[in-house]
Formats: structure tokens, C-alpha cells, sequence
């Protein structure tokens, strides 16, 4: 979620078993606000709607061509629609997709949802007029990071699919909440299944490099070698700082980096693995991708 993670009572099982119509009943109709009380579904795959009162209208009539991914970092489904929904609360999500695989849609996708909050990718800062938000019903780092369920991560893909073909959406632009906020966010995080999800054609993916001991790029490090690496990454389309300097910044998009595409091990160290799938990500993205000159040799102290 945009305003971080959220505390609740409850238990899985309980989360599990929540009907519908008990979500819906736990949301006074006063939080709602009027217009949003009557939309139809944008997609097939939905359970139910629950409008949320925090929605605007995107900028300059921009139609969304991003998919963020969240997890709401909340302990159960209905303190998360509550929060997404309420009045005042300032966020929001187009989608919420629960442990059982039912999927809430609470704001239509041609309105703007409050979902990213203070957010950069490929030089956009205003990531809710172009995106489409997706909550995914888990506890997060800060409740114990559960596994996903397998119904629910296919409930994801189904739904995902959906919208990247409705709206023409490419695939390296389905992203992580981590990856358009590196330096305060973390979901969906690294047990998120971003491999499944390329398996069944959402999100751009590649096998990550082997991890092998090695020398690394490390906080504090400078020259040559983190500009390019640095470079790189804004080619990619993340928010660096491209100042030579392997600074906490530039430490944040690595580790982001790894949570979604190397997630074996997140420990925000440029080594050989990171910056090889870096690449090889790159180098498979379309035609009319940034050129870029070839990786100088390094120490990489």
C-alpha cells in the first residue's frame, strides 16, 4: 500500500473464509463516495466491487499503460479493503486480490487510484495517472511475509493478462511497488513468483545469472564502474542517482533490483549475478530500447 503497512487482528483461516458479502458489510456506506456507488467491472475475472471514496481523475486524460504490484502489508483482507476504501485514508487501489483467489475491484481503471505514492520509472513521476494499481492480500515483511497461495497468484495472472491486453500494456512496464519506490518500499517482495507470472505472459523476465563468489560493487565504491552500472539502470528504467557514487541510493534500486528479478539473494551488492541479469534484461527488451556502450572492465572493490 501507498502509506506503508498497516496492523490488524486476525488469523489465515479466517482471512480465508471471509464471504463477500462480510467484506461489504464491514464498509458503511457513508465512506463511499456517491458517483463510485454504481460502476460496472472492467474485467471478467472480478468477484465483487466495493468502491473505494479515494479516487481523481488522471492527468491529461492519460491512459494507464503500467501495472504496479503491492502487497497491502496488512495482517487480514478486511482491515486492508477498509483502509483502501475509507474516506480520508488517501489510498487506494484499482484491484484487491484476496488468499482464496476472489478478486475486489474497488476504483474503475479510467479513474486515477492512490496507489504509489512518492514514485519514479523511466523518468515519470506521476506513476497513478499511468498505472493501474493491483493490491495482492498479504502480510508483508513486517507480519511474517507469507507464502502467496496458488490460487491467488493465479487469480494475479489471470486478472494481469486481462489488463495488459485490454490496454496494450508492454511487459517490462508490470512492475513492483519496490521497484517505482526503491528507497521505502519493499513489496510485493522476494517470494513474489515474477517467474510464474512470465511463464504465463505478464512481466518481462529473464533466467538471473548464477551466483558465484566474486568481487562486487559495494556502498562507498565510485568510478567508472558505478556510473555504467548506474546508467543502466535508469536505461531499465529505475531512479538512480547517476553520479559515480555507489551511495544508499543507488544501494536501494539494487536491492529492489534483486527483489524482483534475482531474488535468490537481496543483499543490495552489485556482483557479477545482479549486474549480468541486468544486462541480459537490456538486452532483451525491444528494438528501439536505449543504446548503450559496453560495460568497462572493473575491479569492482
Amino acid at each position: 500500500m501507498d502509506q506503508g503497512s498497516f496492523t490488524s487482528g486476525g488469523t489465515e483461516s479466517k482471512r480465508q473464509r471471509t464471504p463477500a458479502s462480510t467484506l461489504r458489510s464491514k464498509l458503511p456506506s457513508p465512506w463511499f463516495h456517491a458517483d463510485m456507488l454504481k460502476f460496472m467491472p472492467d474485467s471478467s475475472v472480478i468477484s465483487d466491487v466495493i468502491p473505494s471514496a479515494n479516487y481523481g481523475d488522471r492527468r491529461g486524460n492519460r491512459a494507464p499503460d503500467m501495472v504496479v504490484l503491492h502487497y497491502t502489508g496488512m495482517q487480514d483482507a478486511e482491515s486492508a479493503l477498509a483502509r483502501l476504501c475509507k474516506a480520508g485514508t488517501e489510498v487506494s487501489a484499482h484491484y484487491v486480490v484476496l488468499e482464496d483467489g476472489r478478486i475486489v475491484q474497488c476504483v474503475p481503471e479510467a479513474r486515477r487510484a492512490w496507489h504509489a505514492g512518492t514514485s519514479q520509472w523511466a523518468g515519470e513521476t506521476d506513476i497513478n495517472s499511468c498505472s493501474i494499481g493491483v493490491e495482492i492480500i498479504n502480510g508483508g515483511h513486517d507480519w511474517g511475509y507469507p507464502d502467496f497461495p496458488s490460487r491467488q497468484i493465479a487469480a494475479v495472472i489471470a486478472l494481469c493478462r486481462g489488463i495488459t491486453i485490454r490496454r496494450k500494456i508492454v511487459k517490462h512496464r508490470v512492475l513492483a511497488h519496490s521497484d517505482i519506490a526503491p528507497d521505502r518500499k519493499k513489496d510485493p517482495g522476494e517470494k513474489f513468483p515474477w517467474r510464474l507470472l512470465a511463464s504465463s505472459g505478464v512481466g518481462h523476465w529473464v533466467r538471473p545469472a548464477r551466483i558465484s563468489k566474486g568481487p562486487a560493487l559495494t556502498l562507498g565504491a565510485a568510478g567508472e564502474d558505478v556510473m555504467a552500472l548506474q546508467e543502466r539502470f535508469a536505461a531499465y528504467g529505475y531512479a538512480v542517482p547517476r553520479t559515480g557514487q555507489y551511495d544508499s541510493g543507488t544501494m536501494d534500486v539494487v536491492t529492489a533490483f534483486q527483489r524482483h528479478f534475482r531474488p535468490e539473494r537481496v543483499d543490495g551488492l552489485a556482483d557479477p549475478s545482479t549486474i549480468a541479469t541486468l544486462q541480459a534484461l537490456l538486452d532483451s527488451r525491444p528494438a528501439d530500447a536505449p543504446h548503450l556502450t559496453p560495460l568497462p572492465p572493473h575491479s569492482m572493490t
